[in-house]
């Protein structure tokens, strides 16, 4: 599989204004510095606690927010990258590397081209209650980007709508009907509609089913799993529910204070984790099967501020393992076996 998606160094910072003047004084380090990438056809799951930045990244991926610094390269060849790379290393002014970075990198996209990017890049929300118009009906909401992107109109448009619909499991009869009057799960069902009207390359799932019943649960997911295989889509998948990761992703990415940590396949994530707080997350995940056994694992303080996150290694406050260089060095994503890697000094 190639890389549909490549991100190299991604950072998006909040500032924080204070004063009569309302100047910087400080930023949240929502991101700070990620390198993904997702390959074609790929499921990557995206763990974490709450607030460690996991939508904030999704949405700077999608170009929803604008990144601070770093690279977004959506569907580029990897000789193009390379030149990039290469440029910029070269750390001199070249007439070149503005115009690569204009026609390759999305963090630099503005008006059309953004408009062009996300007819191939759709997101899912948490709460599709809050993510769906309630003043429309739903023909016109799972119409609207057909209409936005100049796809389709008229007789055209409403079929499609129609043929989308059924797909998700919805039937004809509901074309009228507004958000309020279809369930938790219908509802989620419509806003992934919505997201396949363009027919994209690449879907983000912001915890899709973290408000639904265990049984429609199950139904969405299975859901998912048919359209990505119809499809051939590509999903960005976060959750905090690392037992649904392991269960349907085929990559997973942890992240901890705005740094991805480790990465692996969901076997070597949630039986042989490496990382300490990768650990702490396993440890912490009921696990309904008594051969599987996991010793509990309590993490000393809370997380820091993103505002003014630790120097060194983010998690040296709470890890157990933490020596003089987790305080003052930051580690590196390493390779440490088969497409297994992880940002750590002392990994197991």
């Amino acid at each position: 599989m190639n890389t549909l998606i490549d991100i190299r160094g991604l950072k998006k910072y909040f500032p924080i204004v204070g004063g009569v003047l309302r100047r910087p004084v400080g930023a949240v380090k929502a991101v700070d510095g990620v390198s993904l990438a997702i390959k074609r056809g790929q499921w990557l799951g995206l763990v974490g606690e709450s607030g460690c930045g996991k939508t904030t990244l999704a949405k700077t991926v999608v170009r929803l927010l604008k990144p601070t610094s770093g690279h977004i390269y959506f569907d580029v060849p990897d000789e193009v990258k390379s030149e990039i790379e290469k440029l910029e290393s070269m750390g001199r002014n070249s007439s070149r590397l503005p115009s690569l970075l204009k026609e390759n990198d999305l963090a630099t996209f503005s008006g059309a081209r953004i408009r062009s990017f996300r007819r191939r890049a759709q997101l899912v929300h948490q709460d599709p209650f809050t993510s769906l118009d309630p003043r429309m009906r739903i023909k016109n909401i799972v119409g609207e980007p057909l209409r936005i992107h100049r796809v389709l109109s008229g007789q055209a448009q409403e079929t499609a709508v129609k043929e989308l619909l059924g797909r998700v499991g919805l039937s004809e009869a509901q074309l009228e009907r507004y958000p309020h009057q279809f369930s938790g799960g219908q509802r989620q069902r419509i806003a992934i509609a919505r997201a396949l009207a363009t027919r994209p390359d690449f879907i983000v799932f912001d915890e899709p089913t973290s408000a639904l019943d265990v049984s429609v649960q199950a139904q969405i997911l299975n859901l998912l799993k048919d359209l990505k295989s119809e499809f051939g889509l590509t999903y960005l998948y976060i959750t905090h529910e690392l037992l649904i990761a392991e269960s349907v992703c085929d990559y997973i990415a942890v992240m901890y204070l705005g740094k991805v940590v480790e990465m692996g396949k969901p076997e070597e994530i949630f039986h042989t984790p490496r990382h300490p707080y990768s650990q702490s997350l396993v440890a912490a995940t009921p696990v309904p099967d008594p051969r599987r056994r996991v010793g509990r694992i309590v993490l000393p303080g809370e997380v820091p501020s993103p505002a003014n996150p630790p120097p060194g290694c983010t998690f040296n406050p709470r890890c157990s393992r933490a020596s003089e260089a987790c305080r003052k060095f930051e580690p590196e994503l390493k390779l440490v076996s088969n497409d297994h890697y992880v940002a750590c000094f002392y990994p197991l």
